[in-house]
């Protein structure tokens, strides 16, 4: 408990046991899942799934903090599961060097999925899967200067947006690490028992006057 002390102040020992019974899948090691592992990565959540089929290239390393120069080559997530154990003695990582669908056909039971992709695709894939075992599932995305957060329970990705392949824009390394702190934030609330506003999306991004607006959108239950 000294380890999370700070934590253990907030909601006490219990709450602070109930996460090492807690298992997670972080889908992306990337930008989002390079943050997501440093966020949640010593909360003490008992056994973190990284999955990830791709290696380090030198462009990915200014905003996937996770990844130094000299990593290029490397699998993604082999290397979050390395920091988070080294980080935190308490939460067991466990990499995956594959897709999201080939990870979902090994049937590993976890109480949450993080997606933390890059791609419309492969977050239709997340949805279909965590809709057929009744699970809930945290959306993220970022692009330039903006991002989006949401809770998805009884809505439906699928139904709220447009799946296209699309070329994504230029991006800023903060606004990454930004959106992964809210997923982190929504999913260690969940996690430790706490309430959670579920399928309400929320759309954060910065005017042409540089001010941070933040909208938010109720989705629609699924049909």
């Amino acid at each position: 408990m000294q380890y999370f002390h700070r934590q253990v102040q907030l909601w006490g020992e219990d709450t602070q046991m109930l996460l090492q019974d807690k298992k997670i899948a972080i889908i992306g090691s990337g930008g989002l899942g390079s943050s997501l592992a440093f966020a949640l990565g010593s909360t003490g959540i008992g056994e973190i799934h990284m999955v990830d089929f791709d290696e380090v290239s030198l462009h990915n390393i200014h905003r996937q903090i996770a990844f130094k120069v000299g990593d290029e080559g490397k699998n993604k997530a082999i290397i979050n599961a390395e920091l988070i154990e080294q980080r935190c003695p308490f939460t067991k990582a466990i990499p995956h060097n594959c897709d999201f669908k080939a990870w979902s056909e090994k049937n590993i039971e976890v109480d949450l999925i993080i997606d933390a992709t890059d791609n419309l695709p492969t977050r239709a894939e997340i949805n279909a899967y965590a809709k057929s075992i009744n699970m809930p599932w945290l959306y993220g995305s970022v692009e330039a200067f903006h991002g989006q957060v949401c809770f998805i329970d009884n809505s439906s990705f699928t139904d709220a947006f447009k799946i296209i392949k699309k070329t994504p824009a230029g991006i800023a390394a903060p606004i990454v690490m930004h959106i992964a702190s809210l997923q982190a934030n929504l999913a260690l609330r969940y996690l430790a028992g706490l309430s959670v506003k579920k399928d309400m999306l929320y759309y954060l991004f910065f005017n042409e006057d540089g001010e941070m607006i933040t909208q938010k959108f109720g989705l629609p239950k699924a049909g």
